[in-house]
């Protein structure tokens, strides 16, 4: 396999993705692996990450994340040597990702004496893997196919809105990492989480709107867009705060109102403010350990500040290099087991320390938490469930790359 045919390859996706749609984006990703040699099947993984589901579904079974080696490939972003069941031929699993957002993974079975170990080949895969997941997100807008591949259940009305408006689920840049997870996933509409970062400022944020019903995704959908709006005028903490409140009691239904924390984070100095309108405070993570909680910056929330006369004054903590933030609504920390007992946030805090120790990505941490908050509840969620991890600055190797390319 000569450098040539790999960059035909790459040509092949960038040039028929001009005039492809979701439904043909399985040819897309075929084509290009005959350009080398490769049999590629791609697997995208579904919203509550259970399961990994081939585009091709006439020719493949959905694989488990938990169980199976495809799901490690997606858990750990590692690329795994194996043989495929049907040819024998050498194989790999290849994590697919969008930046740093995982998406699915990448079957690439191998010509007959390839080595499946080549580092050289691995890096190939995973650059080919890398542009197919851009072009998965460029689709997703346009492709009803795609959404419904990732879908086990139906979304209420609520959560079709809210997965419109959600950033990606993992971000990262060379000063800043930020994961979320939100659950339930099809049912959601209450809870939202937001964050960008422009030169040496990132923000981060989260919301939570009273209610679980359409009203709710709607006061969280306005109270997001209005502080997003806000942010992108350049405007302070105080500001955002000040035009969700004018935007929730101008239009909620109700006096419906919304807790939040907003976040403000110097990434030349590790500097960070934040307001806390009625919502659980942050924690502070340092060396792996749950350090504390964060008091300050308190205020009403969204929606009722005019209820109160006092001053506002945003909290402030300087971040050392390598510190986490971890960020719920209460959602997670009420869970209650069949005993009534709730999952509380030293349950939530023990969670977040041992997936630490264990060098679990970001995402992978969210992604075991939220389903062990489910189990706590039976899988049945009685208010939405939010979590979101930042961490300053990204190391200069992360775990949400692979470490064997």
């Amino acid at each position: 396999m000569e450098a040539p045919n790999w960059y035909a390859a790459l040509r092949d996706v960038v040039e028929l993705a001009h005039v492809a749609g979701g439904d043909d984006l399985a040819w897309v990703v075929a084509r290009a692996g005959s350009r080398v040699g490769l049999d590629l099947e791609l697997y995208l993984a579904d919203l509550p990450q259970r399961q990994l589901h081939p585009l091709r579904t006439d020719l493949a079974e959905p694989l488990d994340i938990d169980s199976t080696l495809a799901g490690r490939a997606f858990r750990l972003i590692e690329l795994l040597a194996t043989t495929d069941r049907t040819t024998g031929r050498p194989a790999l699993w290849v994590p697919v990702v969008d930046g740093t957002a995982r998406i699915g993974v990448l079957s690439v079975v191998l010509p007959e004496g390839a080595n499946a170990a080549d580092r050289d080949l691995a890096a190939r895969c995973w650059t080919l893997a890398g542009l197919i997941g851009h072009l998965c997100v460029t689709k997703f807008p346009q492709s009803d196919t795609l959404h419904r591949l990732i879908r086990p259940k139906a979304l209420a009305v609520t959560a079709e809105l809210l997965w419109q408006l959600l950033p990606p689920r993992t971000f990262a840049c060379r000063d800043l990492t930020v994961s979320a997870v939100v659950e339930y996933y099809d049912q959601a509409g209450g809870d939202g989480y937001d964050y960008t970062t422009q030169g040496t400022v990132g923000h981060v944020a989260v919301f939570d709107a009273t209610g679980h019903d359409l009203q709710a995704g709607l006061v969280c959908s306005m109270a997001l867009a209005a502080t997003r709006r806000a942010r992108r005028a350049g405007r302070s903490l105080l500001d955002m705060a000040r035009q969700a409140d004018e935007i929730l009691r101008a239009n909620a239904a109700g006096s419906r109102f919304a807790t939040a924390v907003l976040v403000e984070l110097r990434l030349d100095t590790g500097v960070l403010s934040y307001l806390n309108a009625g919502h659980p405070p942050p924690i502070l993570l340092r060396g792996g350990k749950a350090l504390k909680e964060l008091p300050d910056g308190r205020r009403m929330p969204l929606g009722l500040q005019h209820l109160s006369g006092k001053p506002v004054v945003p909290g402030r903590e300087r971040l050392e290099p390598g510190d986490r933030l971890l960020l719920y609504t209460d959602g997670i920390t009420q869970a209650r087991d069949e005993h009534g007992e709730e999952f509380g946030v030293e349950r939530l805090t023990g969670l977040v320390e041992r997936h630490c120790a264990a060098g679990l990505p970001a995402p992978e941490t969210l992604r075991r938490i939220s389903h062990a908050m489910l189990e706590h509840q039976q899988g049945v969620l009685h208010d939405d469930a939010t979590l979101l991890m930042m961490e300053w600055p990204t190391p200069p190797h992360p775990n949400l790359l692979p470490a064997n390319v």
